[in-house]
Order: C-alpha cells, then structure tokens, then sequence
C-alpha cells in the first residue's frame, strides 16, 4: 500500500480496544480447530500458547502495535508468528476478518453494556437515596414550564429513576441480541472446514451462534441499538441536567450544587456555575450525532460485507464513553447537592398551584367538571386581583362562586393536604412514592443480579481459554 491509502484504511486507532477480545476469540477457535482435528494438535497448541503470551502482554501493557498495520487484528496474526514461527498462519482456517470482527465487537459491546448498566443502577441508587430524605420537600411540580401542582422533590426524582430504569432495560435487552456469536461464518458462505461453531461460541460465553452466515457478517443492528441507547440515555441526562441547572439559579433557588462539581467565573467572583450540568446536557448532541451516523453508515449497503462497515466502531465506541462519563458525574452531582426546602416551599405559594383541587373538590359535591373549571377560575382571578392565595380566600367570599363549598374546603386545598391526598398508584402522595422506592430498588437489585451473573460467566469463560 502507498503510505497514504495506509493512513487512510488504517483502523487501528479505534479497533486497539478490540484487542483483548480479539485474543479470545482466537483461542477459542484455535481450541475448537484442535478438537474438530482441522489442524495439528502441536500446531494449535503452540498457537494457543502465543495467544497467552500476547494476552499477558496486553494485561500488562507490554503489547507494541505496529502503526505500518491496518487494524489490531492484523497486529495480533503478526505478534503469533513471532512467537511461534510460520505455523501461527494456521490460525486463520476456518475464518476470516468479516466474522472475527463482528465477533470482537460483540465481545467488547457486551462488557461495555455491563459496564454502562452498573453505572445507571448506581445512579438510580443515589436518586433514590436523594428521594427517600426529600419525601416530605414540597416543590412546585410544572408543565410548560408554569406552575401546575405540588408534588415532592422525592416524587420528581423519582421520574428520572424511572427513566433511567428503562435506559438500563433497553441495554438489557439489546445485550440478549448482542450475545450471539458470528465467529465461524468466515467471509459470508460459510467454510468446507469441519468446523464446531457452538462450541466456540459456548467458549466465549455467547448464549448461541448466528443463524445465517451472510447475515453473521452484514449485520450491524446491534451497533446501531448501542448507538440509539447511549443517544436516549443522554436525552435523559440532559433533561435532568436541565432541571439542575434552572433549580440552582437565583431565580429559582432549590439546590446548591456542590463546590466539586460547579466551576467559578473567570471575572465574576461572585458566581457559582453549573458547568458540569451544562457539559452533559451539550454532549447529549454528540452522543445524538453518533446515532445518526451510524444509520446512515448502514443506509442502502448491499450484503454482505462492505468497507464502509469499519465505520461502526467510533461513533459506538465514543458515545459509550461519553455517556457513561455523563452518568458517572451526574450521580456525583445529585449526591452531594443541597436542597432548600424552605425555597421550593415558598415558591408553591405562588401561582395558585391548587386550583386543581379545588376544582375536584367541587366535583365531590355534584359540580360537573367543567362547570367546577370556570367556577375555579373566576376564583383564581378574585385571589390574583386581591394579591391573594385560594387557602386565603374567607369562606364566605369562596360561597360566592359556589354555594356548594363548605368549611371542609380547607382541608382539601392546603398544599400539603394537596400533596397527601394523591395516593393513587404512581402519584406524588408519601405512600404513594414510598411504594415507588420499594419497586425501584427492587428493580436495581435485578439489574445489578444480571450484571454480576454475566460477568462472572465471562470470567470463567476466559479462565478456561487461559487455562
């Protein structure tokens, strides 16, 4: 190759990450070349011994990649047949780079996903921790960004728990279609060699090989999926960073973020900036763009293998990174906030923010709802006029939009009482929210069974090819 068509083709500075995983795969199939005896048992078992030596030297740092090679699989052939002479070539029966790439990256993806889940869970863990000492913060809850009604701090992190929990299932479920094993499907057809793809894929802990071999090497559904779950889990990150950020300005005034994780002005001693908050919600963009890349690498390409394919691994392998970097400082920054309950409590006086229960008092006493709507709303207008709040408003005044409010009212429009009396499944009642906790750290316990259980598969899978 001319230098620049080198420079050009070369992969190596992305799929290096690979190179671990690239080692695996390759005692696997030597083991299983061994066996199925399409190779001579001193021929393989010298190439599964340079296979260790370069394992160790990866684990150590000593592994040198050659920059004049295209891709790290390229540099580990090389480095074999330094170790163990011409015979190290033997390796490649049976299976080509189209296969064993897709193989690698699937290795590499169902750590990282692993990886990607534990951090999410320990987010959802310190929300939770966060809600459960705020259950009684009243804050205003809005839509349109107005004030609409009183929830608690504890209900409106517990979205966010939620919606996280649904980032760390999709990851889930996406691993299942990730943990397929391509290895064995060589170039597209195939091969003549008598080969045994269920035991490689059972040595790699896959849960079973691909089912189509020109499917095996053509398909990039599961970076596409990698690529969609970072881009919604850094939508999600980016609406809580959001909200972080308007609470901890001064016109707002809920939480003090943490000296750790906010920056100062560079002539502005007196400011305390959200920059952390405001990063994650800008890399939200990127992790977006990597998606968007991805699905357009793969629009219209013909089966099977095609070069543009080389093209998958940046965008996943960067959005990973960044999002779990994301996740890891959001989980930082909620921890370690201060919250102000007696600012957030103060803001629910504003707005008339329980208007709705008035309206749905109304309602308990015959008034059909949208009657009980205008009759509210003539109220709300009275306490604006008046500079007036409706818990306020004398009770004879109240009888004047409806004679069909009474002393009780009062029970029923105080804000806590608001609060209190949404005890319906989801809401933002304290037993209500309480019932939510219960179900999401039981939902983080499950997740993280899962993470510790497929890692400990692999373990073991890779203590036995190393054995």
């Amino acid at each position: 190759m001319d230098d620049s068509t080198l420079r050009f083709t070369s992969s190596l500075e992305v799929d290096a990450a690979l190179g671990y995983y690239d080692v695996m795969g390759s005692l696997a199939h030597v083991k299983m070349l061994k066996k199925c005896n399409i190779i001579p048992k001193g021929d393989a078992d010298a190439i599964a011994t340079g296979l260790k030596k370069i394992a160790e030297e990866m684990e150590s740092g000593e592994f040198e990649i050659d920059d004049s090679l295209e891709d790290i699989h390229t540099c580990v052939e090389f480095r074999l047949t330094e170790i163990v002479g011409p015979g190290g070539g033997k390796l490649h029966t049976g299976r080509s780079r189209n296969d064993q790439v897709s193989t690698d990256f699937r290795m590499f993806l169902r750590d990282a996903v692993l990886e990607m889940v534990e951090k999410i869970e320990r987010l959802r863990m310190g929300l939770i921790e966060v809600a459960e000492n705020n259950s009684g913060s009243i804050m205003p809850g809005f839509t349109h960004m107005q004030h609409a009604q009183p929830v608690t701090l504890a209900h409106h992190l517990m979205a966010y728990v939620f919606k996280f929990g649904r980032d760390s299932e999709r990851l889930i479920e996406s691993y299942e279609r990730i943990n397929e094993c391509p290895l064995g499907s060589a170039a597209l057809a195939g091969t003549t060699f008598p080969i045994d793809r269920k035991m490689t894929a059972e040595s790699l802990g896959f849960k079973k090989p691909t089912e189509n071999s020109m499917d095996s090497v053509s398909d990039r559904d599961f970076a596409a999926e990698m690529a969609f779950c970072s881009a919604l889990l850094a939508d999600h990150l980016s609406s809580l960073s959001e909200e972080l950020v308007l609470w901890s300005s001064q016109e707002f005034g809920f939480i003090e973020m943490d000296d750790r994780y906010s920056t100062g002005s560079s002539i502005m001693p007196q400011k305390k900036n959200p920059d952390i908050a405001e990063l994650i919600r800008g890399r939200s963009g990127s992790a977006i763009g990597h998606l968007v890349s991805v699905l357009t690498m793969l629009k219209g390409l013909p089966l099977t293998y095609n070069r543009d394919m080389q093209e998958d691994k940046r965008p996943v392998i960067d959005s990973l990174q960044s999002v779990a970097d994301c996740v890891d400082m959001m989980y930082k920054m909620v921890t370690t906030m201060k919250v102000d309950t007696k600012r957030m409590e103060e803001a629910v006086g504003k707005g008339q923010i329980n208007a709705t229960d008035l309206a749905d008092y109304l309602v308990t006493k015959g008034v059909p709802f949208r009657e009980a709507h205008g009759i509210v709303g003539a109220a709300v207008r009275h306490c604006i006029s008046g500079g007036l709040r409706l818990e306020e408003v004398p009770l004879a005044d109240l009888k004047k939009f409806s004679d069909r409010i009474e002393e009780d009212v009062y029970d029923v429009i105080s804000v806590r009482r608001c609060v209190e009396r949404r005890n319906s499944y989801g809401g933002t009642s304290p037993s209500s929210v309480a019932l939510q906790i219960e179900n999401a750290r039981a939902s983080v316990e499950e997740k993280m069974n899962f993470v510790t259980y497929e890692s400990q598969v692999y373990e073991r899978c890779w203590s036995r090819l190393l054995g």
